[in-house]
């Protein structure tokens, strides 16, 4: 359930703090007021695409932030704790600068959209206001049955093989139709493959190289300097080391006469076991210092090989094994595609592996049509259009597609004894109206997620069926949180709580502005929406009418 909505510099909201209840709540206000902007801001904190045009004019950057309750042992709970969210809650934030570039949050933490848009599947369900002119494209139909039916998971994995069974088909025609060619990029491919694997260049062997070359060709004078080092220390003829600790062994006989020398001493014979060492050292260096012109000569041969390599197929050294992995991943493929027989194995059983996908898909589709058509004729009857029937129909396609094994369409009627036919031709807009707010009601039912808003759903519908839409949403805010954007009367005296909308000029700049009506409240604003400018006595007892029929048990 959404619980609190922190909204700055959106549009024409400068700052909005928002408390949320549970049921069915309205959210009022005159055309233009920005009701519709509390979802906008909503869907962005939920993921949607960002535009520089939602930063209020004057302002660096608009932020959003959503506060969502989270249920122990939920789907929610298991997918934040999946992604390394804490679970307690589920805070989303989105913040969007003047220039338009966005930055995401999941509880504190940074986010990608992707992460936002895969929690918003747990938390909130929004249904815009056109949402029923898309129920006129084939695509929107079929996505509302694979919702309703629970079947998104597999309708993308149909895709998903749809798209390999194509490719592999596609390689195979290739293949037949292009054997010489195929033939010369193999032929290319295999004497590339095998002039980089004689180079036998190992992803940290370019660094070890390049360090030991430098090692050799500088040999002579690191032999030179470590020698003098040696010689000025303990070996040369006259040596720093003996006569040094002479002296320190002199002035550790003194401390005994004055103790103040005491710390110069030791910081004499500090240094003293540090130059010590320090001609330990150079003795092993220069012992196992190597003089090797040959070993030398072949580093510089194998760098000038690896660097003209390098150059020839326009990458850094270090690239190569990378490359290497490339040109052989290629030569397997078109090896593959030297054997049609092969591929048409191949795309056998990718054909297969579709069809027993779509297959799936198709009756899971089947039995979700048969209970939608069911729900929704029913709900028609509702909304005044008793004998009105709705059918969703799937028609075979015996290829098949990307999207399965049936074409999905739906059908309507709106009077007894008529045959159904497209949505598309034989609705009108009031009727598409109804119809496309009955499915998206019923097709909330099925979903996961625990608050649904509804954004002016309603237009195009009124009177005895306005009544109706209202009572159908309060029914869902029994088991969900419903937000109702509406201009209906009807519509909003069915909700359990109810906000006003409204725009103030504050300092020549018009905001927006919230407030929570009490019962007064709820009778004023529901006369406004009933009389418009003229708020009389007659609309105000007629909306206290509304509102008693509400509350009556």
């Amino acid at each position: 359930m959404l619980q609190r909505l922190v909204i700055r510099d959106f549009v024409i909201v400068d700052r909005l703090e928002l408390e949320f209840a549970g049921g069915f709540g309205a959210l009022t206000g005159e055309t233009g007021a920005g009701k519709s902007i509390l979802v906008d801001a909503l869907s962005l904190a939920l993921g949607e695409r960002a535009d520089a045009a939602v930063v209020r004019g004057g302002a660096d950057k608009a932020e959003v932030s959503a506060e969502f309750e989270v249920a122990p042992g939920s789907a929610l709970a298991a997918w934040l704790a999946t992604n390394d969210f804490e679970a307690d809650t589920c805070i989303l934030r989105r913040v969007v600068d003047a220039g338009g570039r966005s930055r995401a949050w999941l509880n504190g933490s940074a986010a990608t959209l992707g992460q936002l848009r895969e929690a918003a599947d747990f938390l909130c369900d929004i249904h815009g206001q056109h949402a029923h002119h898309s129920l006129l494209r084939a695509d929107a139909q079929r996505a509302l049955l694979d919702a309703h039916a629970g079947a998104q998971a597999l309708a993308r994995a149909v895709a998903e093989r749809h798209a390999a069974w194509r490719k592999l088909h596609t390689a195979r025609l290739a293949a037949e139709q292009d054997v010489a060619a195929s033939a010369r990029e193999r032929e290319l491919l295999d004497w590339q493959v095998k002039e980089l694997e004689t180079l036998g260049f190992g992803p940290q062997a370019w660094q070890e190289t390049e360090q030991e070359q430098r090692r050799l060709a500088h040999a002579a004078s690191l032999l030179e300097a470590s020698a003098a080092a040696l010689d000025a220390l303990d070996e040369g003829e006259v040596p720093a080391l003996p006569a040094l600790q002479q002296a320190a062994g002199r002035l550790t006989e003194l401390t005994a006469v004055d103790p103040a020398l005491g710390d110069a001493a030791q910081l004499f014979e500090s240094a003293l076991i540090q130059l010590d060492e320090a001609a330990l050292a150079l003795r092993r260096y220069r012992d196992h210092l190597d003089l090797d012109p040959a070993r030398l000569a072949e580093l510089d041969a194998r760098i000038d090989a690896v660097t003209q390599l390098a150059r020839k197929h326009r990458v850094a050294p270090e690239e190569l094994p990378e490359v290497l992995e490339r040109l052989r991943a290629r030569l397997a493929e078109l090896t593959l595609a030297a054997d049609p027989a092969a591929l048409a194995e191949r795309e056998q059983q990718a054909a297969a592996d579709y069809r027993q996908a779509a297959e799936k898909l198709g009756k899971e589709r089947r039995r979700a049509a048969q209970q939608l058509s069911a729900a929704v004729t029913a709900a028609m009857q509702e909304l005044a259009m008793s004998g009105g029937r709705f059918e969703v129909a799937l028609s075979p396609r015996e290829e098949g597609a990307a999207h399965g094994l049936e074409d999905i369409e739906f059908l309507v009627t709106a009077n007894a004894g008529q045959p159904p036919r497209p949505l598309a031709k034989v609705a009108s807009g009031g009727e598409l109206s109804r119809i496309g707010l009955a499915l998206q009601v019923i097709a909330s039912q099925s979903h996961a997620a625990g608050t649904l808003i509804f954004d002016e759903v309603d237009v195009g519908i009124g009177g005895r069926v306005a009544e109706i839409v209202g009572k159908m949403l309060k029914q869902l805010g029994v088991d969900r949180q419903v937000l109702c954007v509406t201009h209906l009367p009807q519509v909003a005296a069915c909700a359990d709580w109810q906000w006003s909308i409204a725009k103030d000029t504050r300092a020549g700049r018009t905001l927006s502005r919230v407030s929570v009506l009490d019962a007064a409240g709820r009778i004023e604003e529901i006369a406004r929406m009933l009389g418009g400018v003229q708020i009389t006595d007659t609309t105000r007892r007629h909306a206290r009418e509304m509102l008693g029929q509400r509350e009556a048990p």
